[in-house]
């Protein structure tokens, strides 16, 4: 028997989001105050809209049933991106700093979804507030914005159970306490803490504050709007980019396991077979990428040679967390390294960061269960489990990862051709696309480093657009809306 859609609670719900979501948007506004900028009287403006929204969406579920179910939670996790980023892209259509609605929507979805991908030629012409608003919306979606609503859902009423197990319905489905509350708040109060420490390095290193809070909301979310053109090539400093490296590094790892680490249970953070995955890819690709410059260009000094590891350390911890930022132009070393930078990009980080991509985690499990079939098929009546971090891995999961990996290259696929057709070239539909599902930014060609989306064609974008949120939703959470065995439940 079909139970009833409770459309009351999905209103209410969003209702209660609505607010969450005016409440930052007034902390732009207080930025814009305090630089004394024209658009304040449009993030009040937009502020007031949401608030109002929010308001509507608790009046019109004020009486909804106490309950939520799986299709609830499901449309809630998937429309949140959607409403968030309507409500979001108001201050930069009404600001008339972005020019088209399809812009204003684009630089909001890229946001909300850590994409990083930008329509803005020109940031340095762009007020205070917005910037701000551009990190503060990356910062917002990193963790997740059910994760941070589940924690004051309680106060409309609400309970975030199955938006949880939505929002995380791959592999990282781990609660660290048995109520769901509790978790929500230590993994954001890791994720502010973690985000306060990079704020205060980068301001002793010399970057001013302003630009401080807002890398620093990028870095953590690994989303990669900066307040630069060129990125954090902006800043000619070693500390800077040697702190912005190691806190995406740390943005990559499984907030989990963060968590763990800071509640002096080290034993399951070093022994996290994942990590050591993520960890030693890392060095072995910045290794590689060193040497291919070096080989590129023989007799550097030292000083050029240290250069060059910060340069390729760098690039492939922001491939691999999908940050997506540059403090150099890749686009003009070898094309091998174009090919390193596009697999980064495919493979993310770890599972249950902010970190787009495949994750580490699946590609460690299916080169396992690889081998172990080879095994099998020599030894067809042993018994040949998958093991990882010393425990069997259910077929289904395997399953569950064989059938990821089809609907994301599936995905490219039609994205590619997509893109094509409205006249994007072959090689930078494929970064483009690519960039997208994993959440990274940067692409190639002239949506490259040094480029922009802005002359993107507009059905292209908005594909973009909805590709982002499938990426960010890691694909089944999106996918599971349009399939009647959800509707029929």
């Amino acid at each position: 028997m079909t139970r009833t859609f409770n459309t009351r609670m999905v209103f209410r719900t969003m209702g209660a989001l609505l607010l969450i979501e005016a409440v930052f948007m007034s902390l732009a506004l207080g930025v814009s105050l305090w630089y004394g900028e024209a658009d304040s009287d449009i993030f009040l403006l937009s502020t007031i809209v949401t608030l109002l929204a929010g308001m509507v969406g608790l009046l019109v579920g004020r009486r909804a049933e106490s309950r939520m179910g799986e299709r609830e939670g499901y449309v809630i996790v998937a429309m949140v991106w959607v409403v968030f980023s309507a409500f979001g892209l108001l201050p930069y259509y009404l600001s008339g700093q972005v020019p088209t609605l399809t812009d204003a929507w684009f630089e909001s979805m890229s946001g909300f979804t850590t994409t990083g991908a930008t329509i803005i030629p020109d940031l340095e012409v762009i007020t205070h507030g917005l910037l701000f608003w551009r990190s503060l919306t990356q910062w917002i979606g990193g963790m997740g914005i059910i994760v941070l609503s589940i924690a004051i859902l309680p106060i409309f009423g609400l309970n975030g159970m199955q938006l949880y197990a939505a929002e995380v319905s791959g592999l990282t489905y781990e609660k660290l306490s048995p109520r769901i509350a509790d978790t929500a708040k230590m993994m954001w109060t890791t994720y502010v803490l973690l985000t306060a420490a990079e704020v205060l390095a980068l301001w002793l290193c010399g970057m001013d504050v302003f630009d401080a809070v807002c890398h620093s909301f990028s870095t953590i979310a690994t989303g990669g709007f900066s307040t630069h053109n060129n990125s954090l090539e902006f800043y000619d400093s070693a500390a800077i980019h040697y702190i912005v490296t190691f806190f995406m590094f740390i943005s990559g790892i499984n907030f989990v396991l963060l968590i763990y680490l800071l509640r002096g249970k080290a034993r399951y953070f070093f022994r996290d077979e994942e990590l050591r995955w993520y960890s030693v890819a890392v060095a072995i690709f910045a290794v590689l990428l060193t040497l291919g410059l070096y080989i590129a260009r023989p007799g550097w000094s030292g000083v050029e040679m240290e250069r060059a590891f910060r340069d390729s350390l760098f690039t492939v911890i922001s491939s691999m967390t999908s940050t997506g930022y540059t403090i150099s132009d890749y686009m003009y070393w070898p094309v091998v390294a174009w090919v390193v930078i596009f697999f980064l990009m495919l493979t993310g980080a770890c599972a249950g960061s902010t970190a787009g991509g495949i994750k580490w985690v699946r590609l460690a499990i299916i080169l396992k269960n690889g081998v172990a079939e080879f095994q099998r098929r020599i030894h067809p009546n042993a018994i040949i489990p998958v093991r990882l971090n010393e425990k069997t891995v259910p077929q289904q999961t395997i399953n569950n990862i064989m059938a990821f990996l089809i609907f994301y290259v599936f995905i490219i696929v039609v994205t590619v051709v997509i893109f094509c057709a409205t006249g994007v070239d072959f090689d930078e539909a494929i970064g483009s696309a690519v960039s997208a599902i994993g959440n990274v930014g940067i692409s190639i060609g002239q949506f490259g480093p040094s480029g922009t989306y802005a002359e993107f064609p507009t059905v292209a974008k908005w594909v973009m657009s909805v590709v982002m949120l499938i990426g960010r939703l890691e694909i089944f959470t999106v996918l599971l809306l349009f399939t009647r065995a959800l509707w029929r439940k």
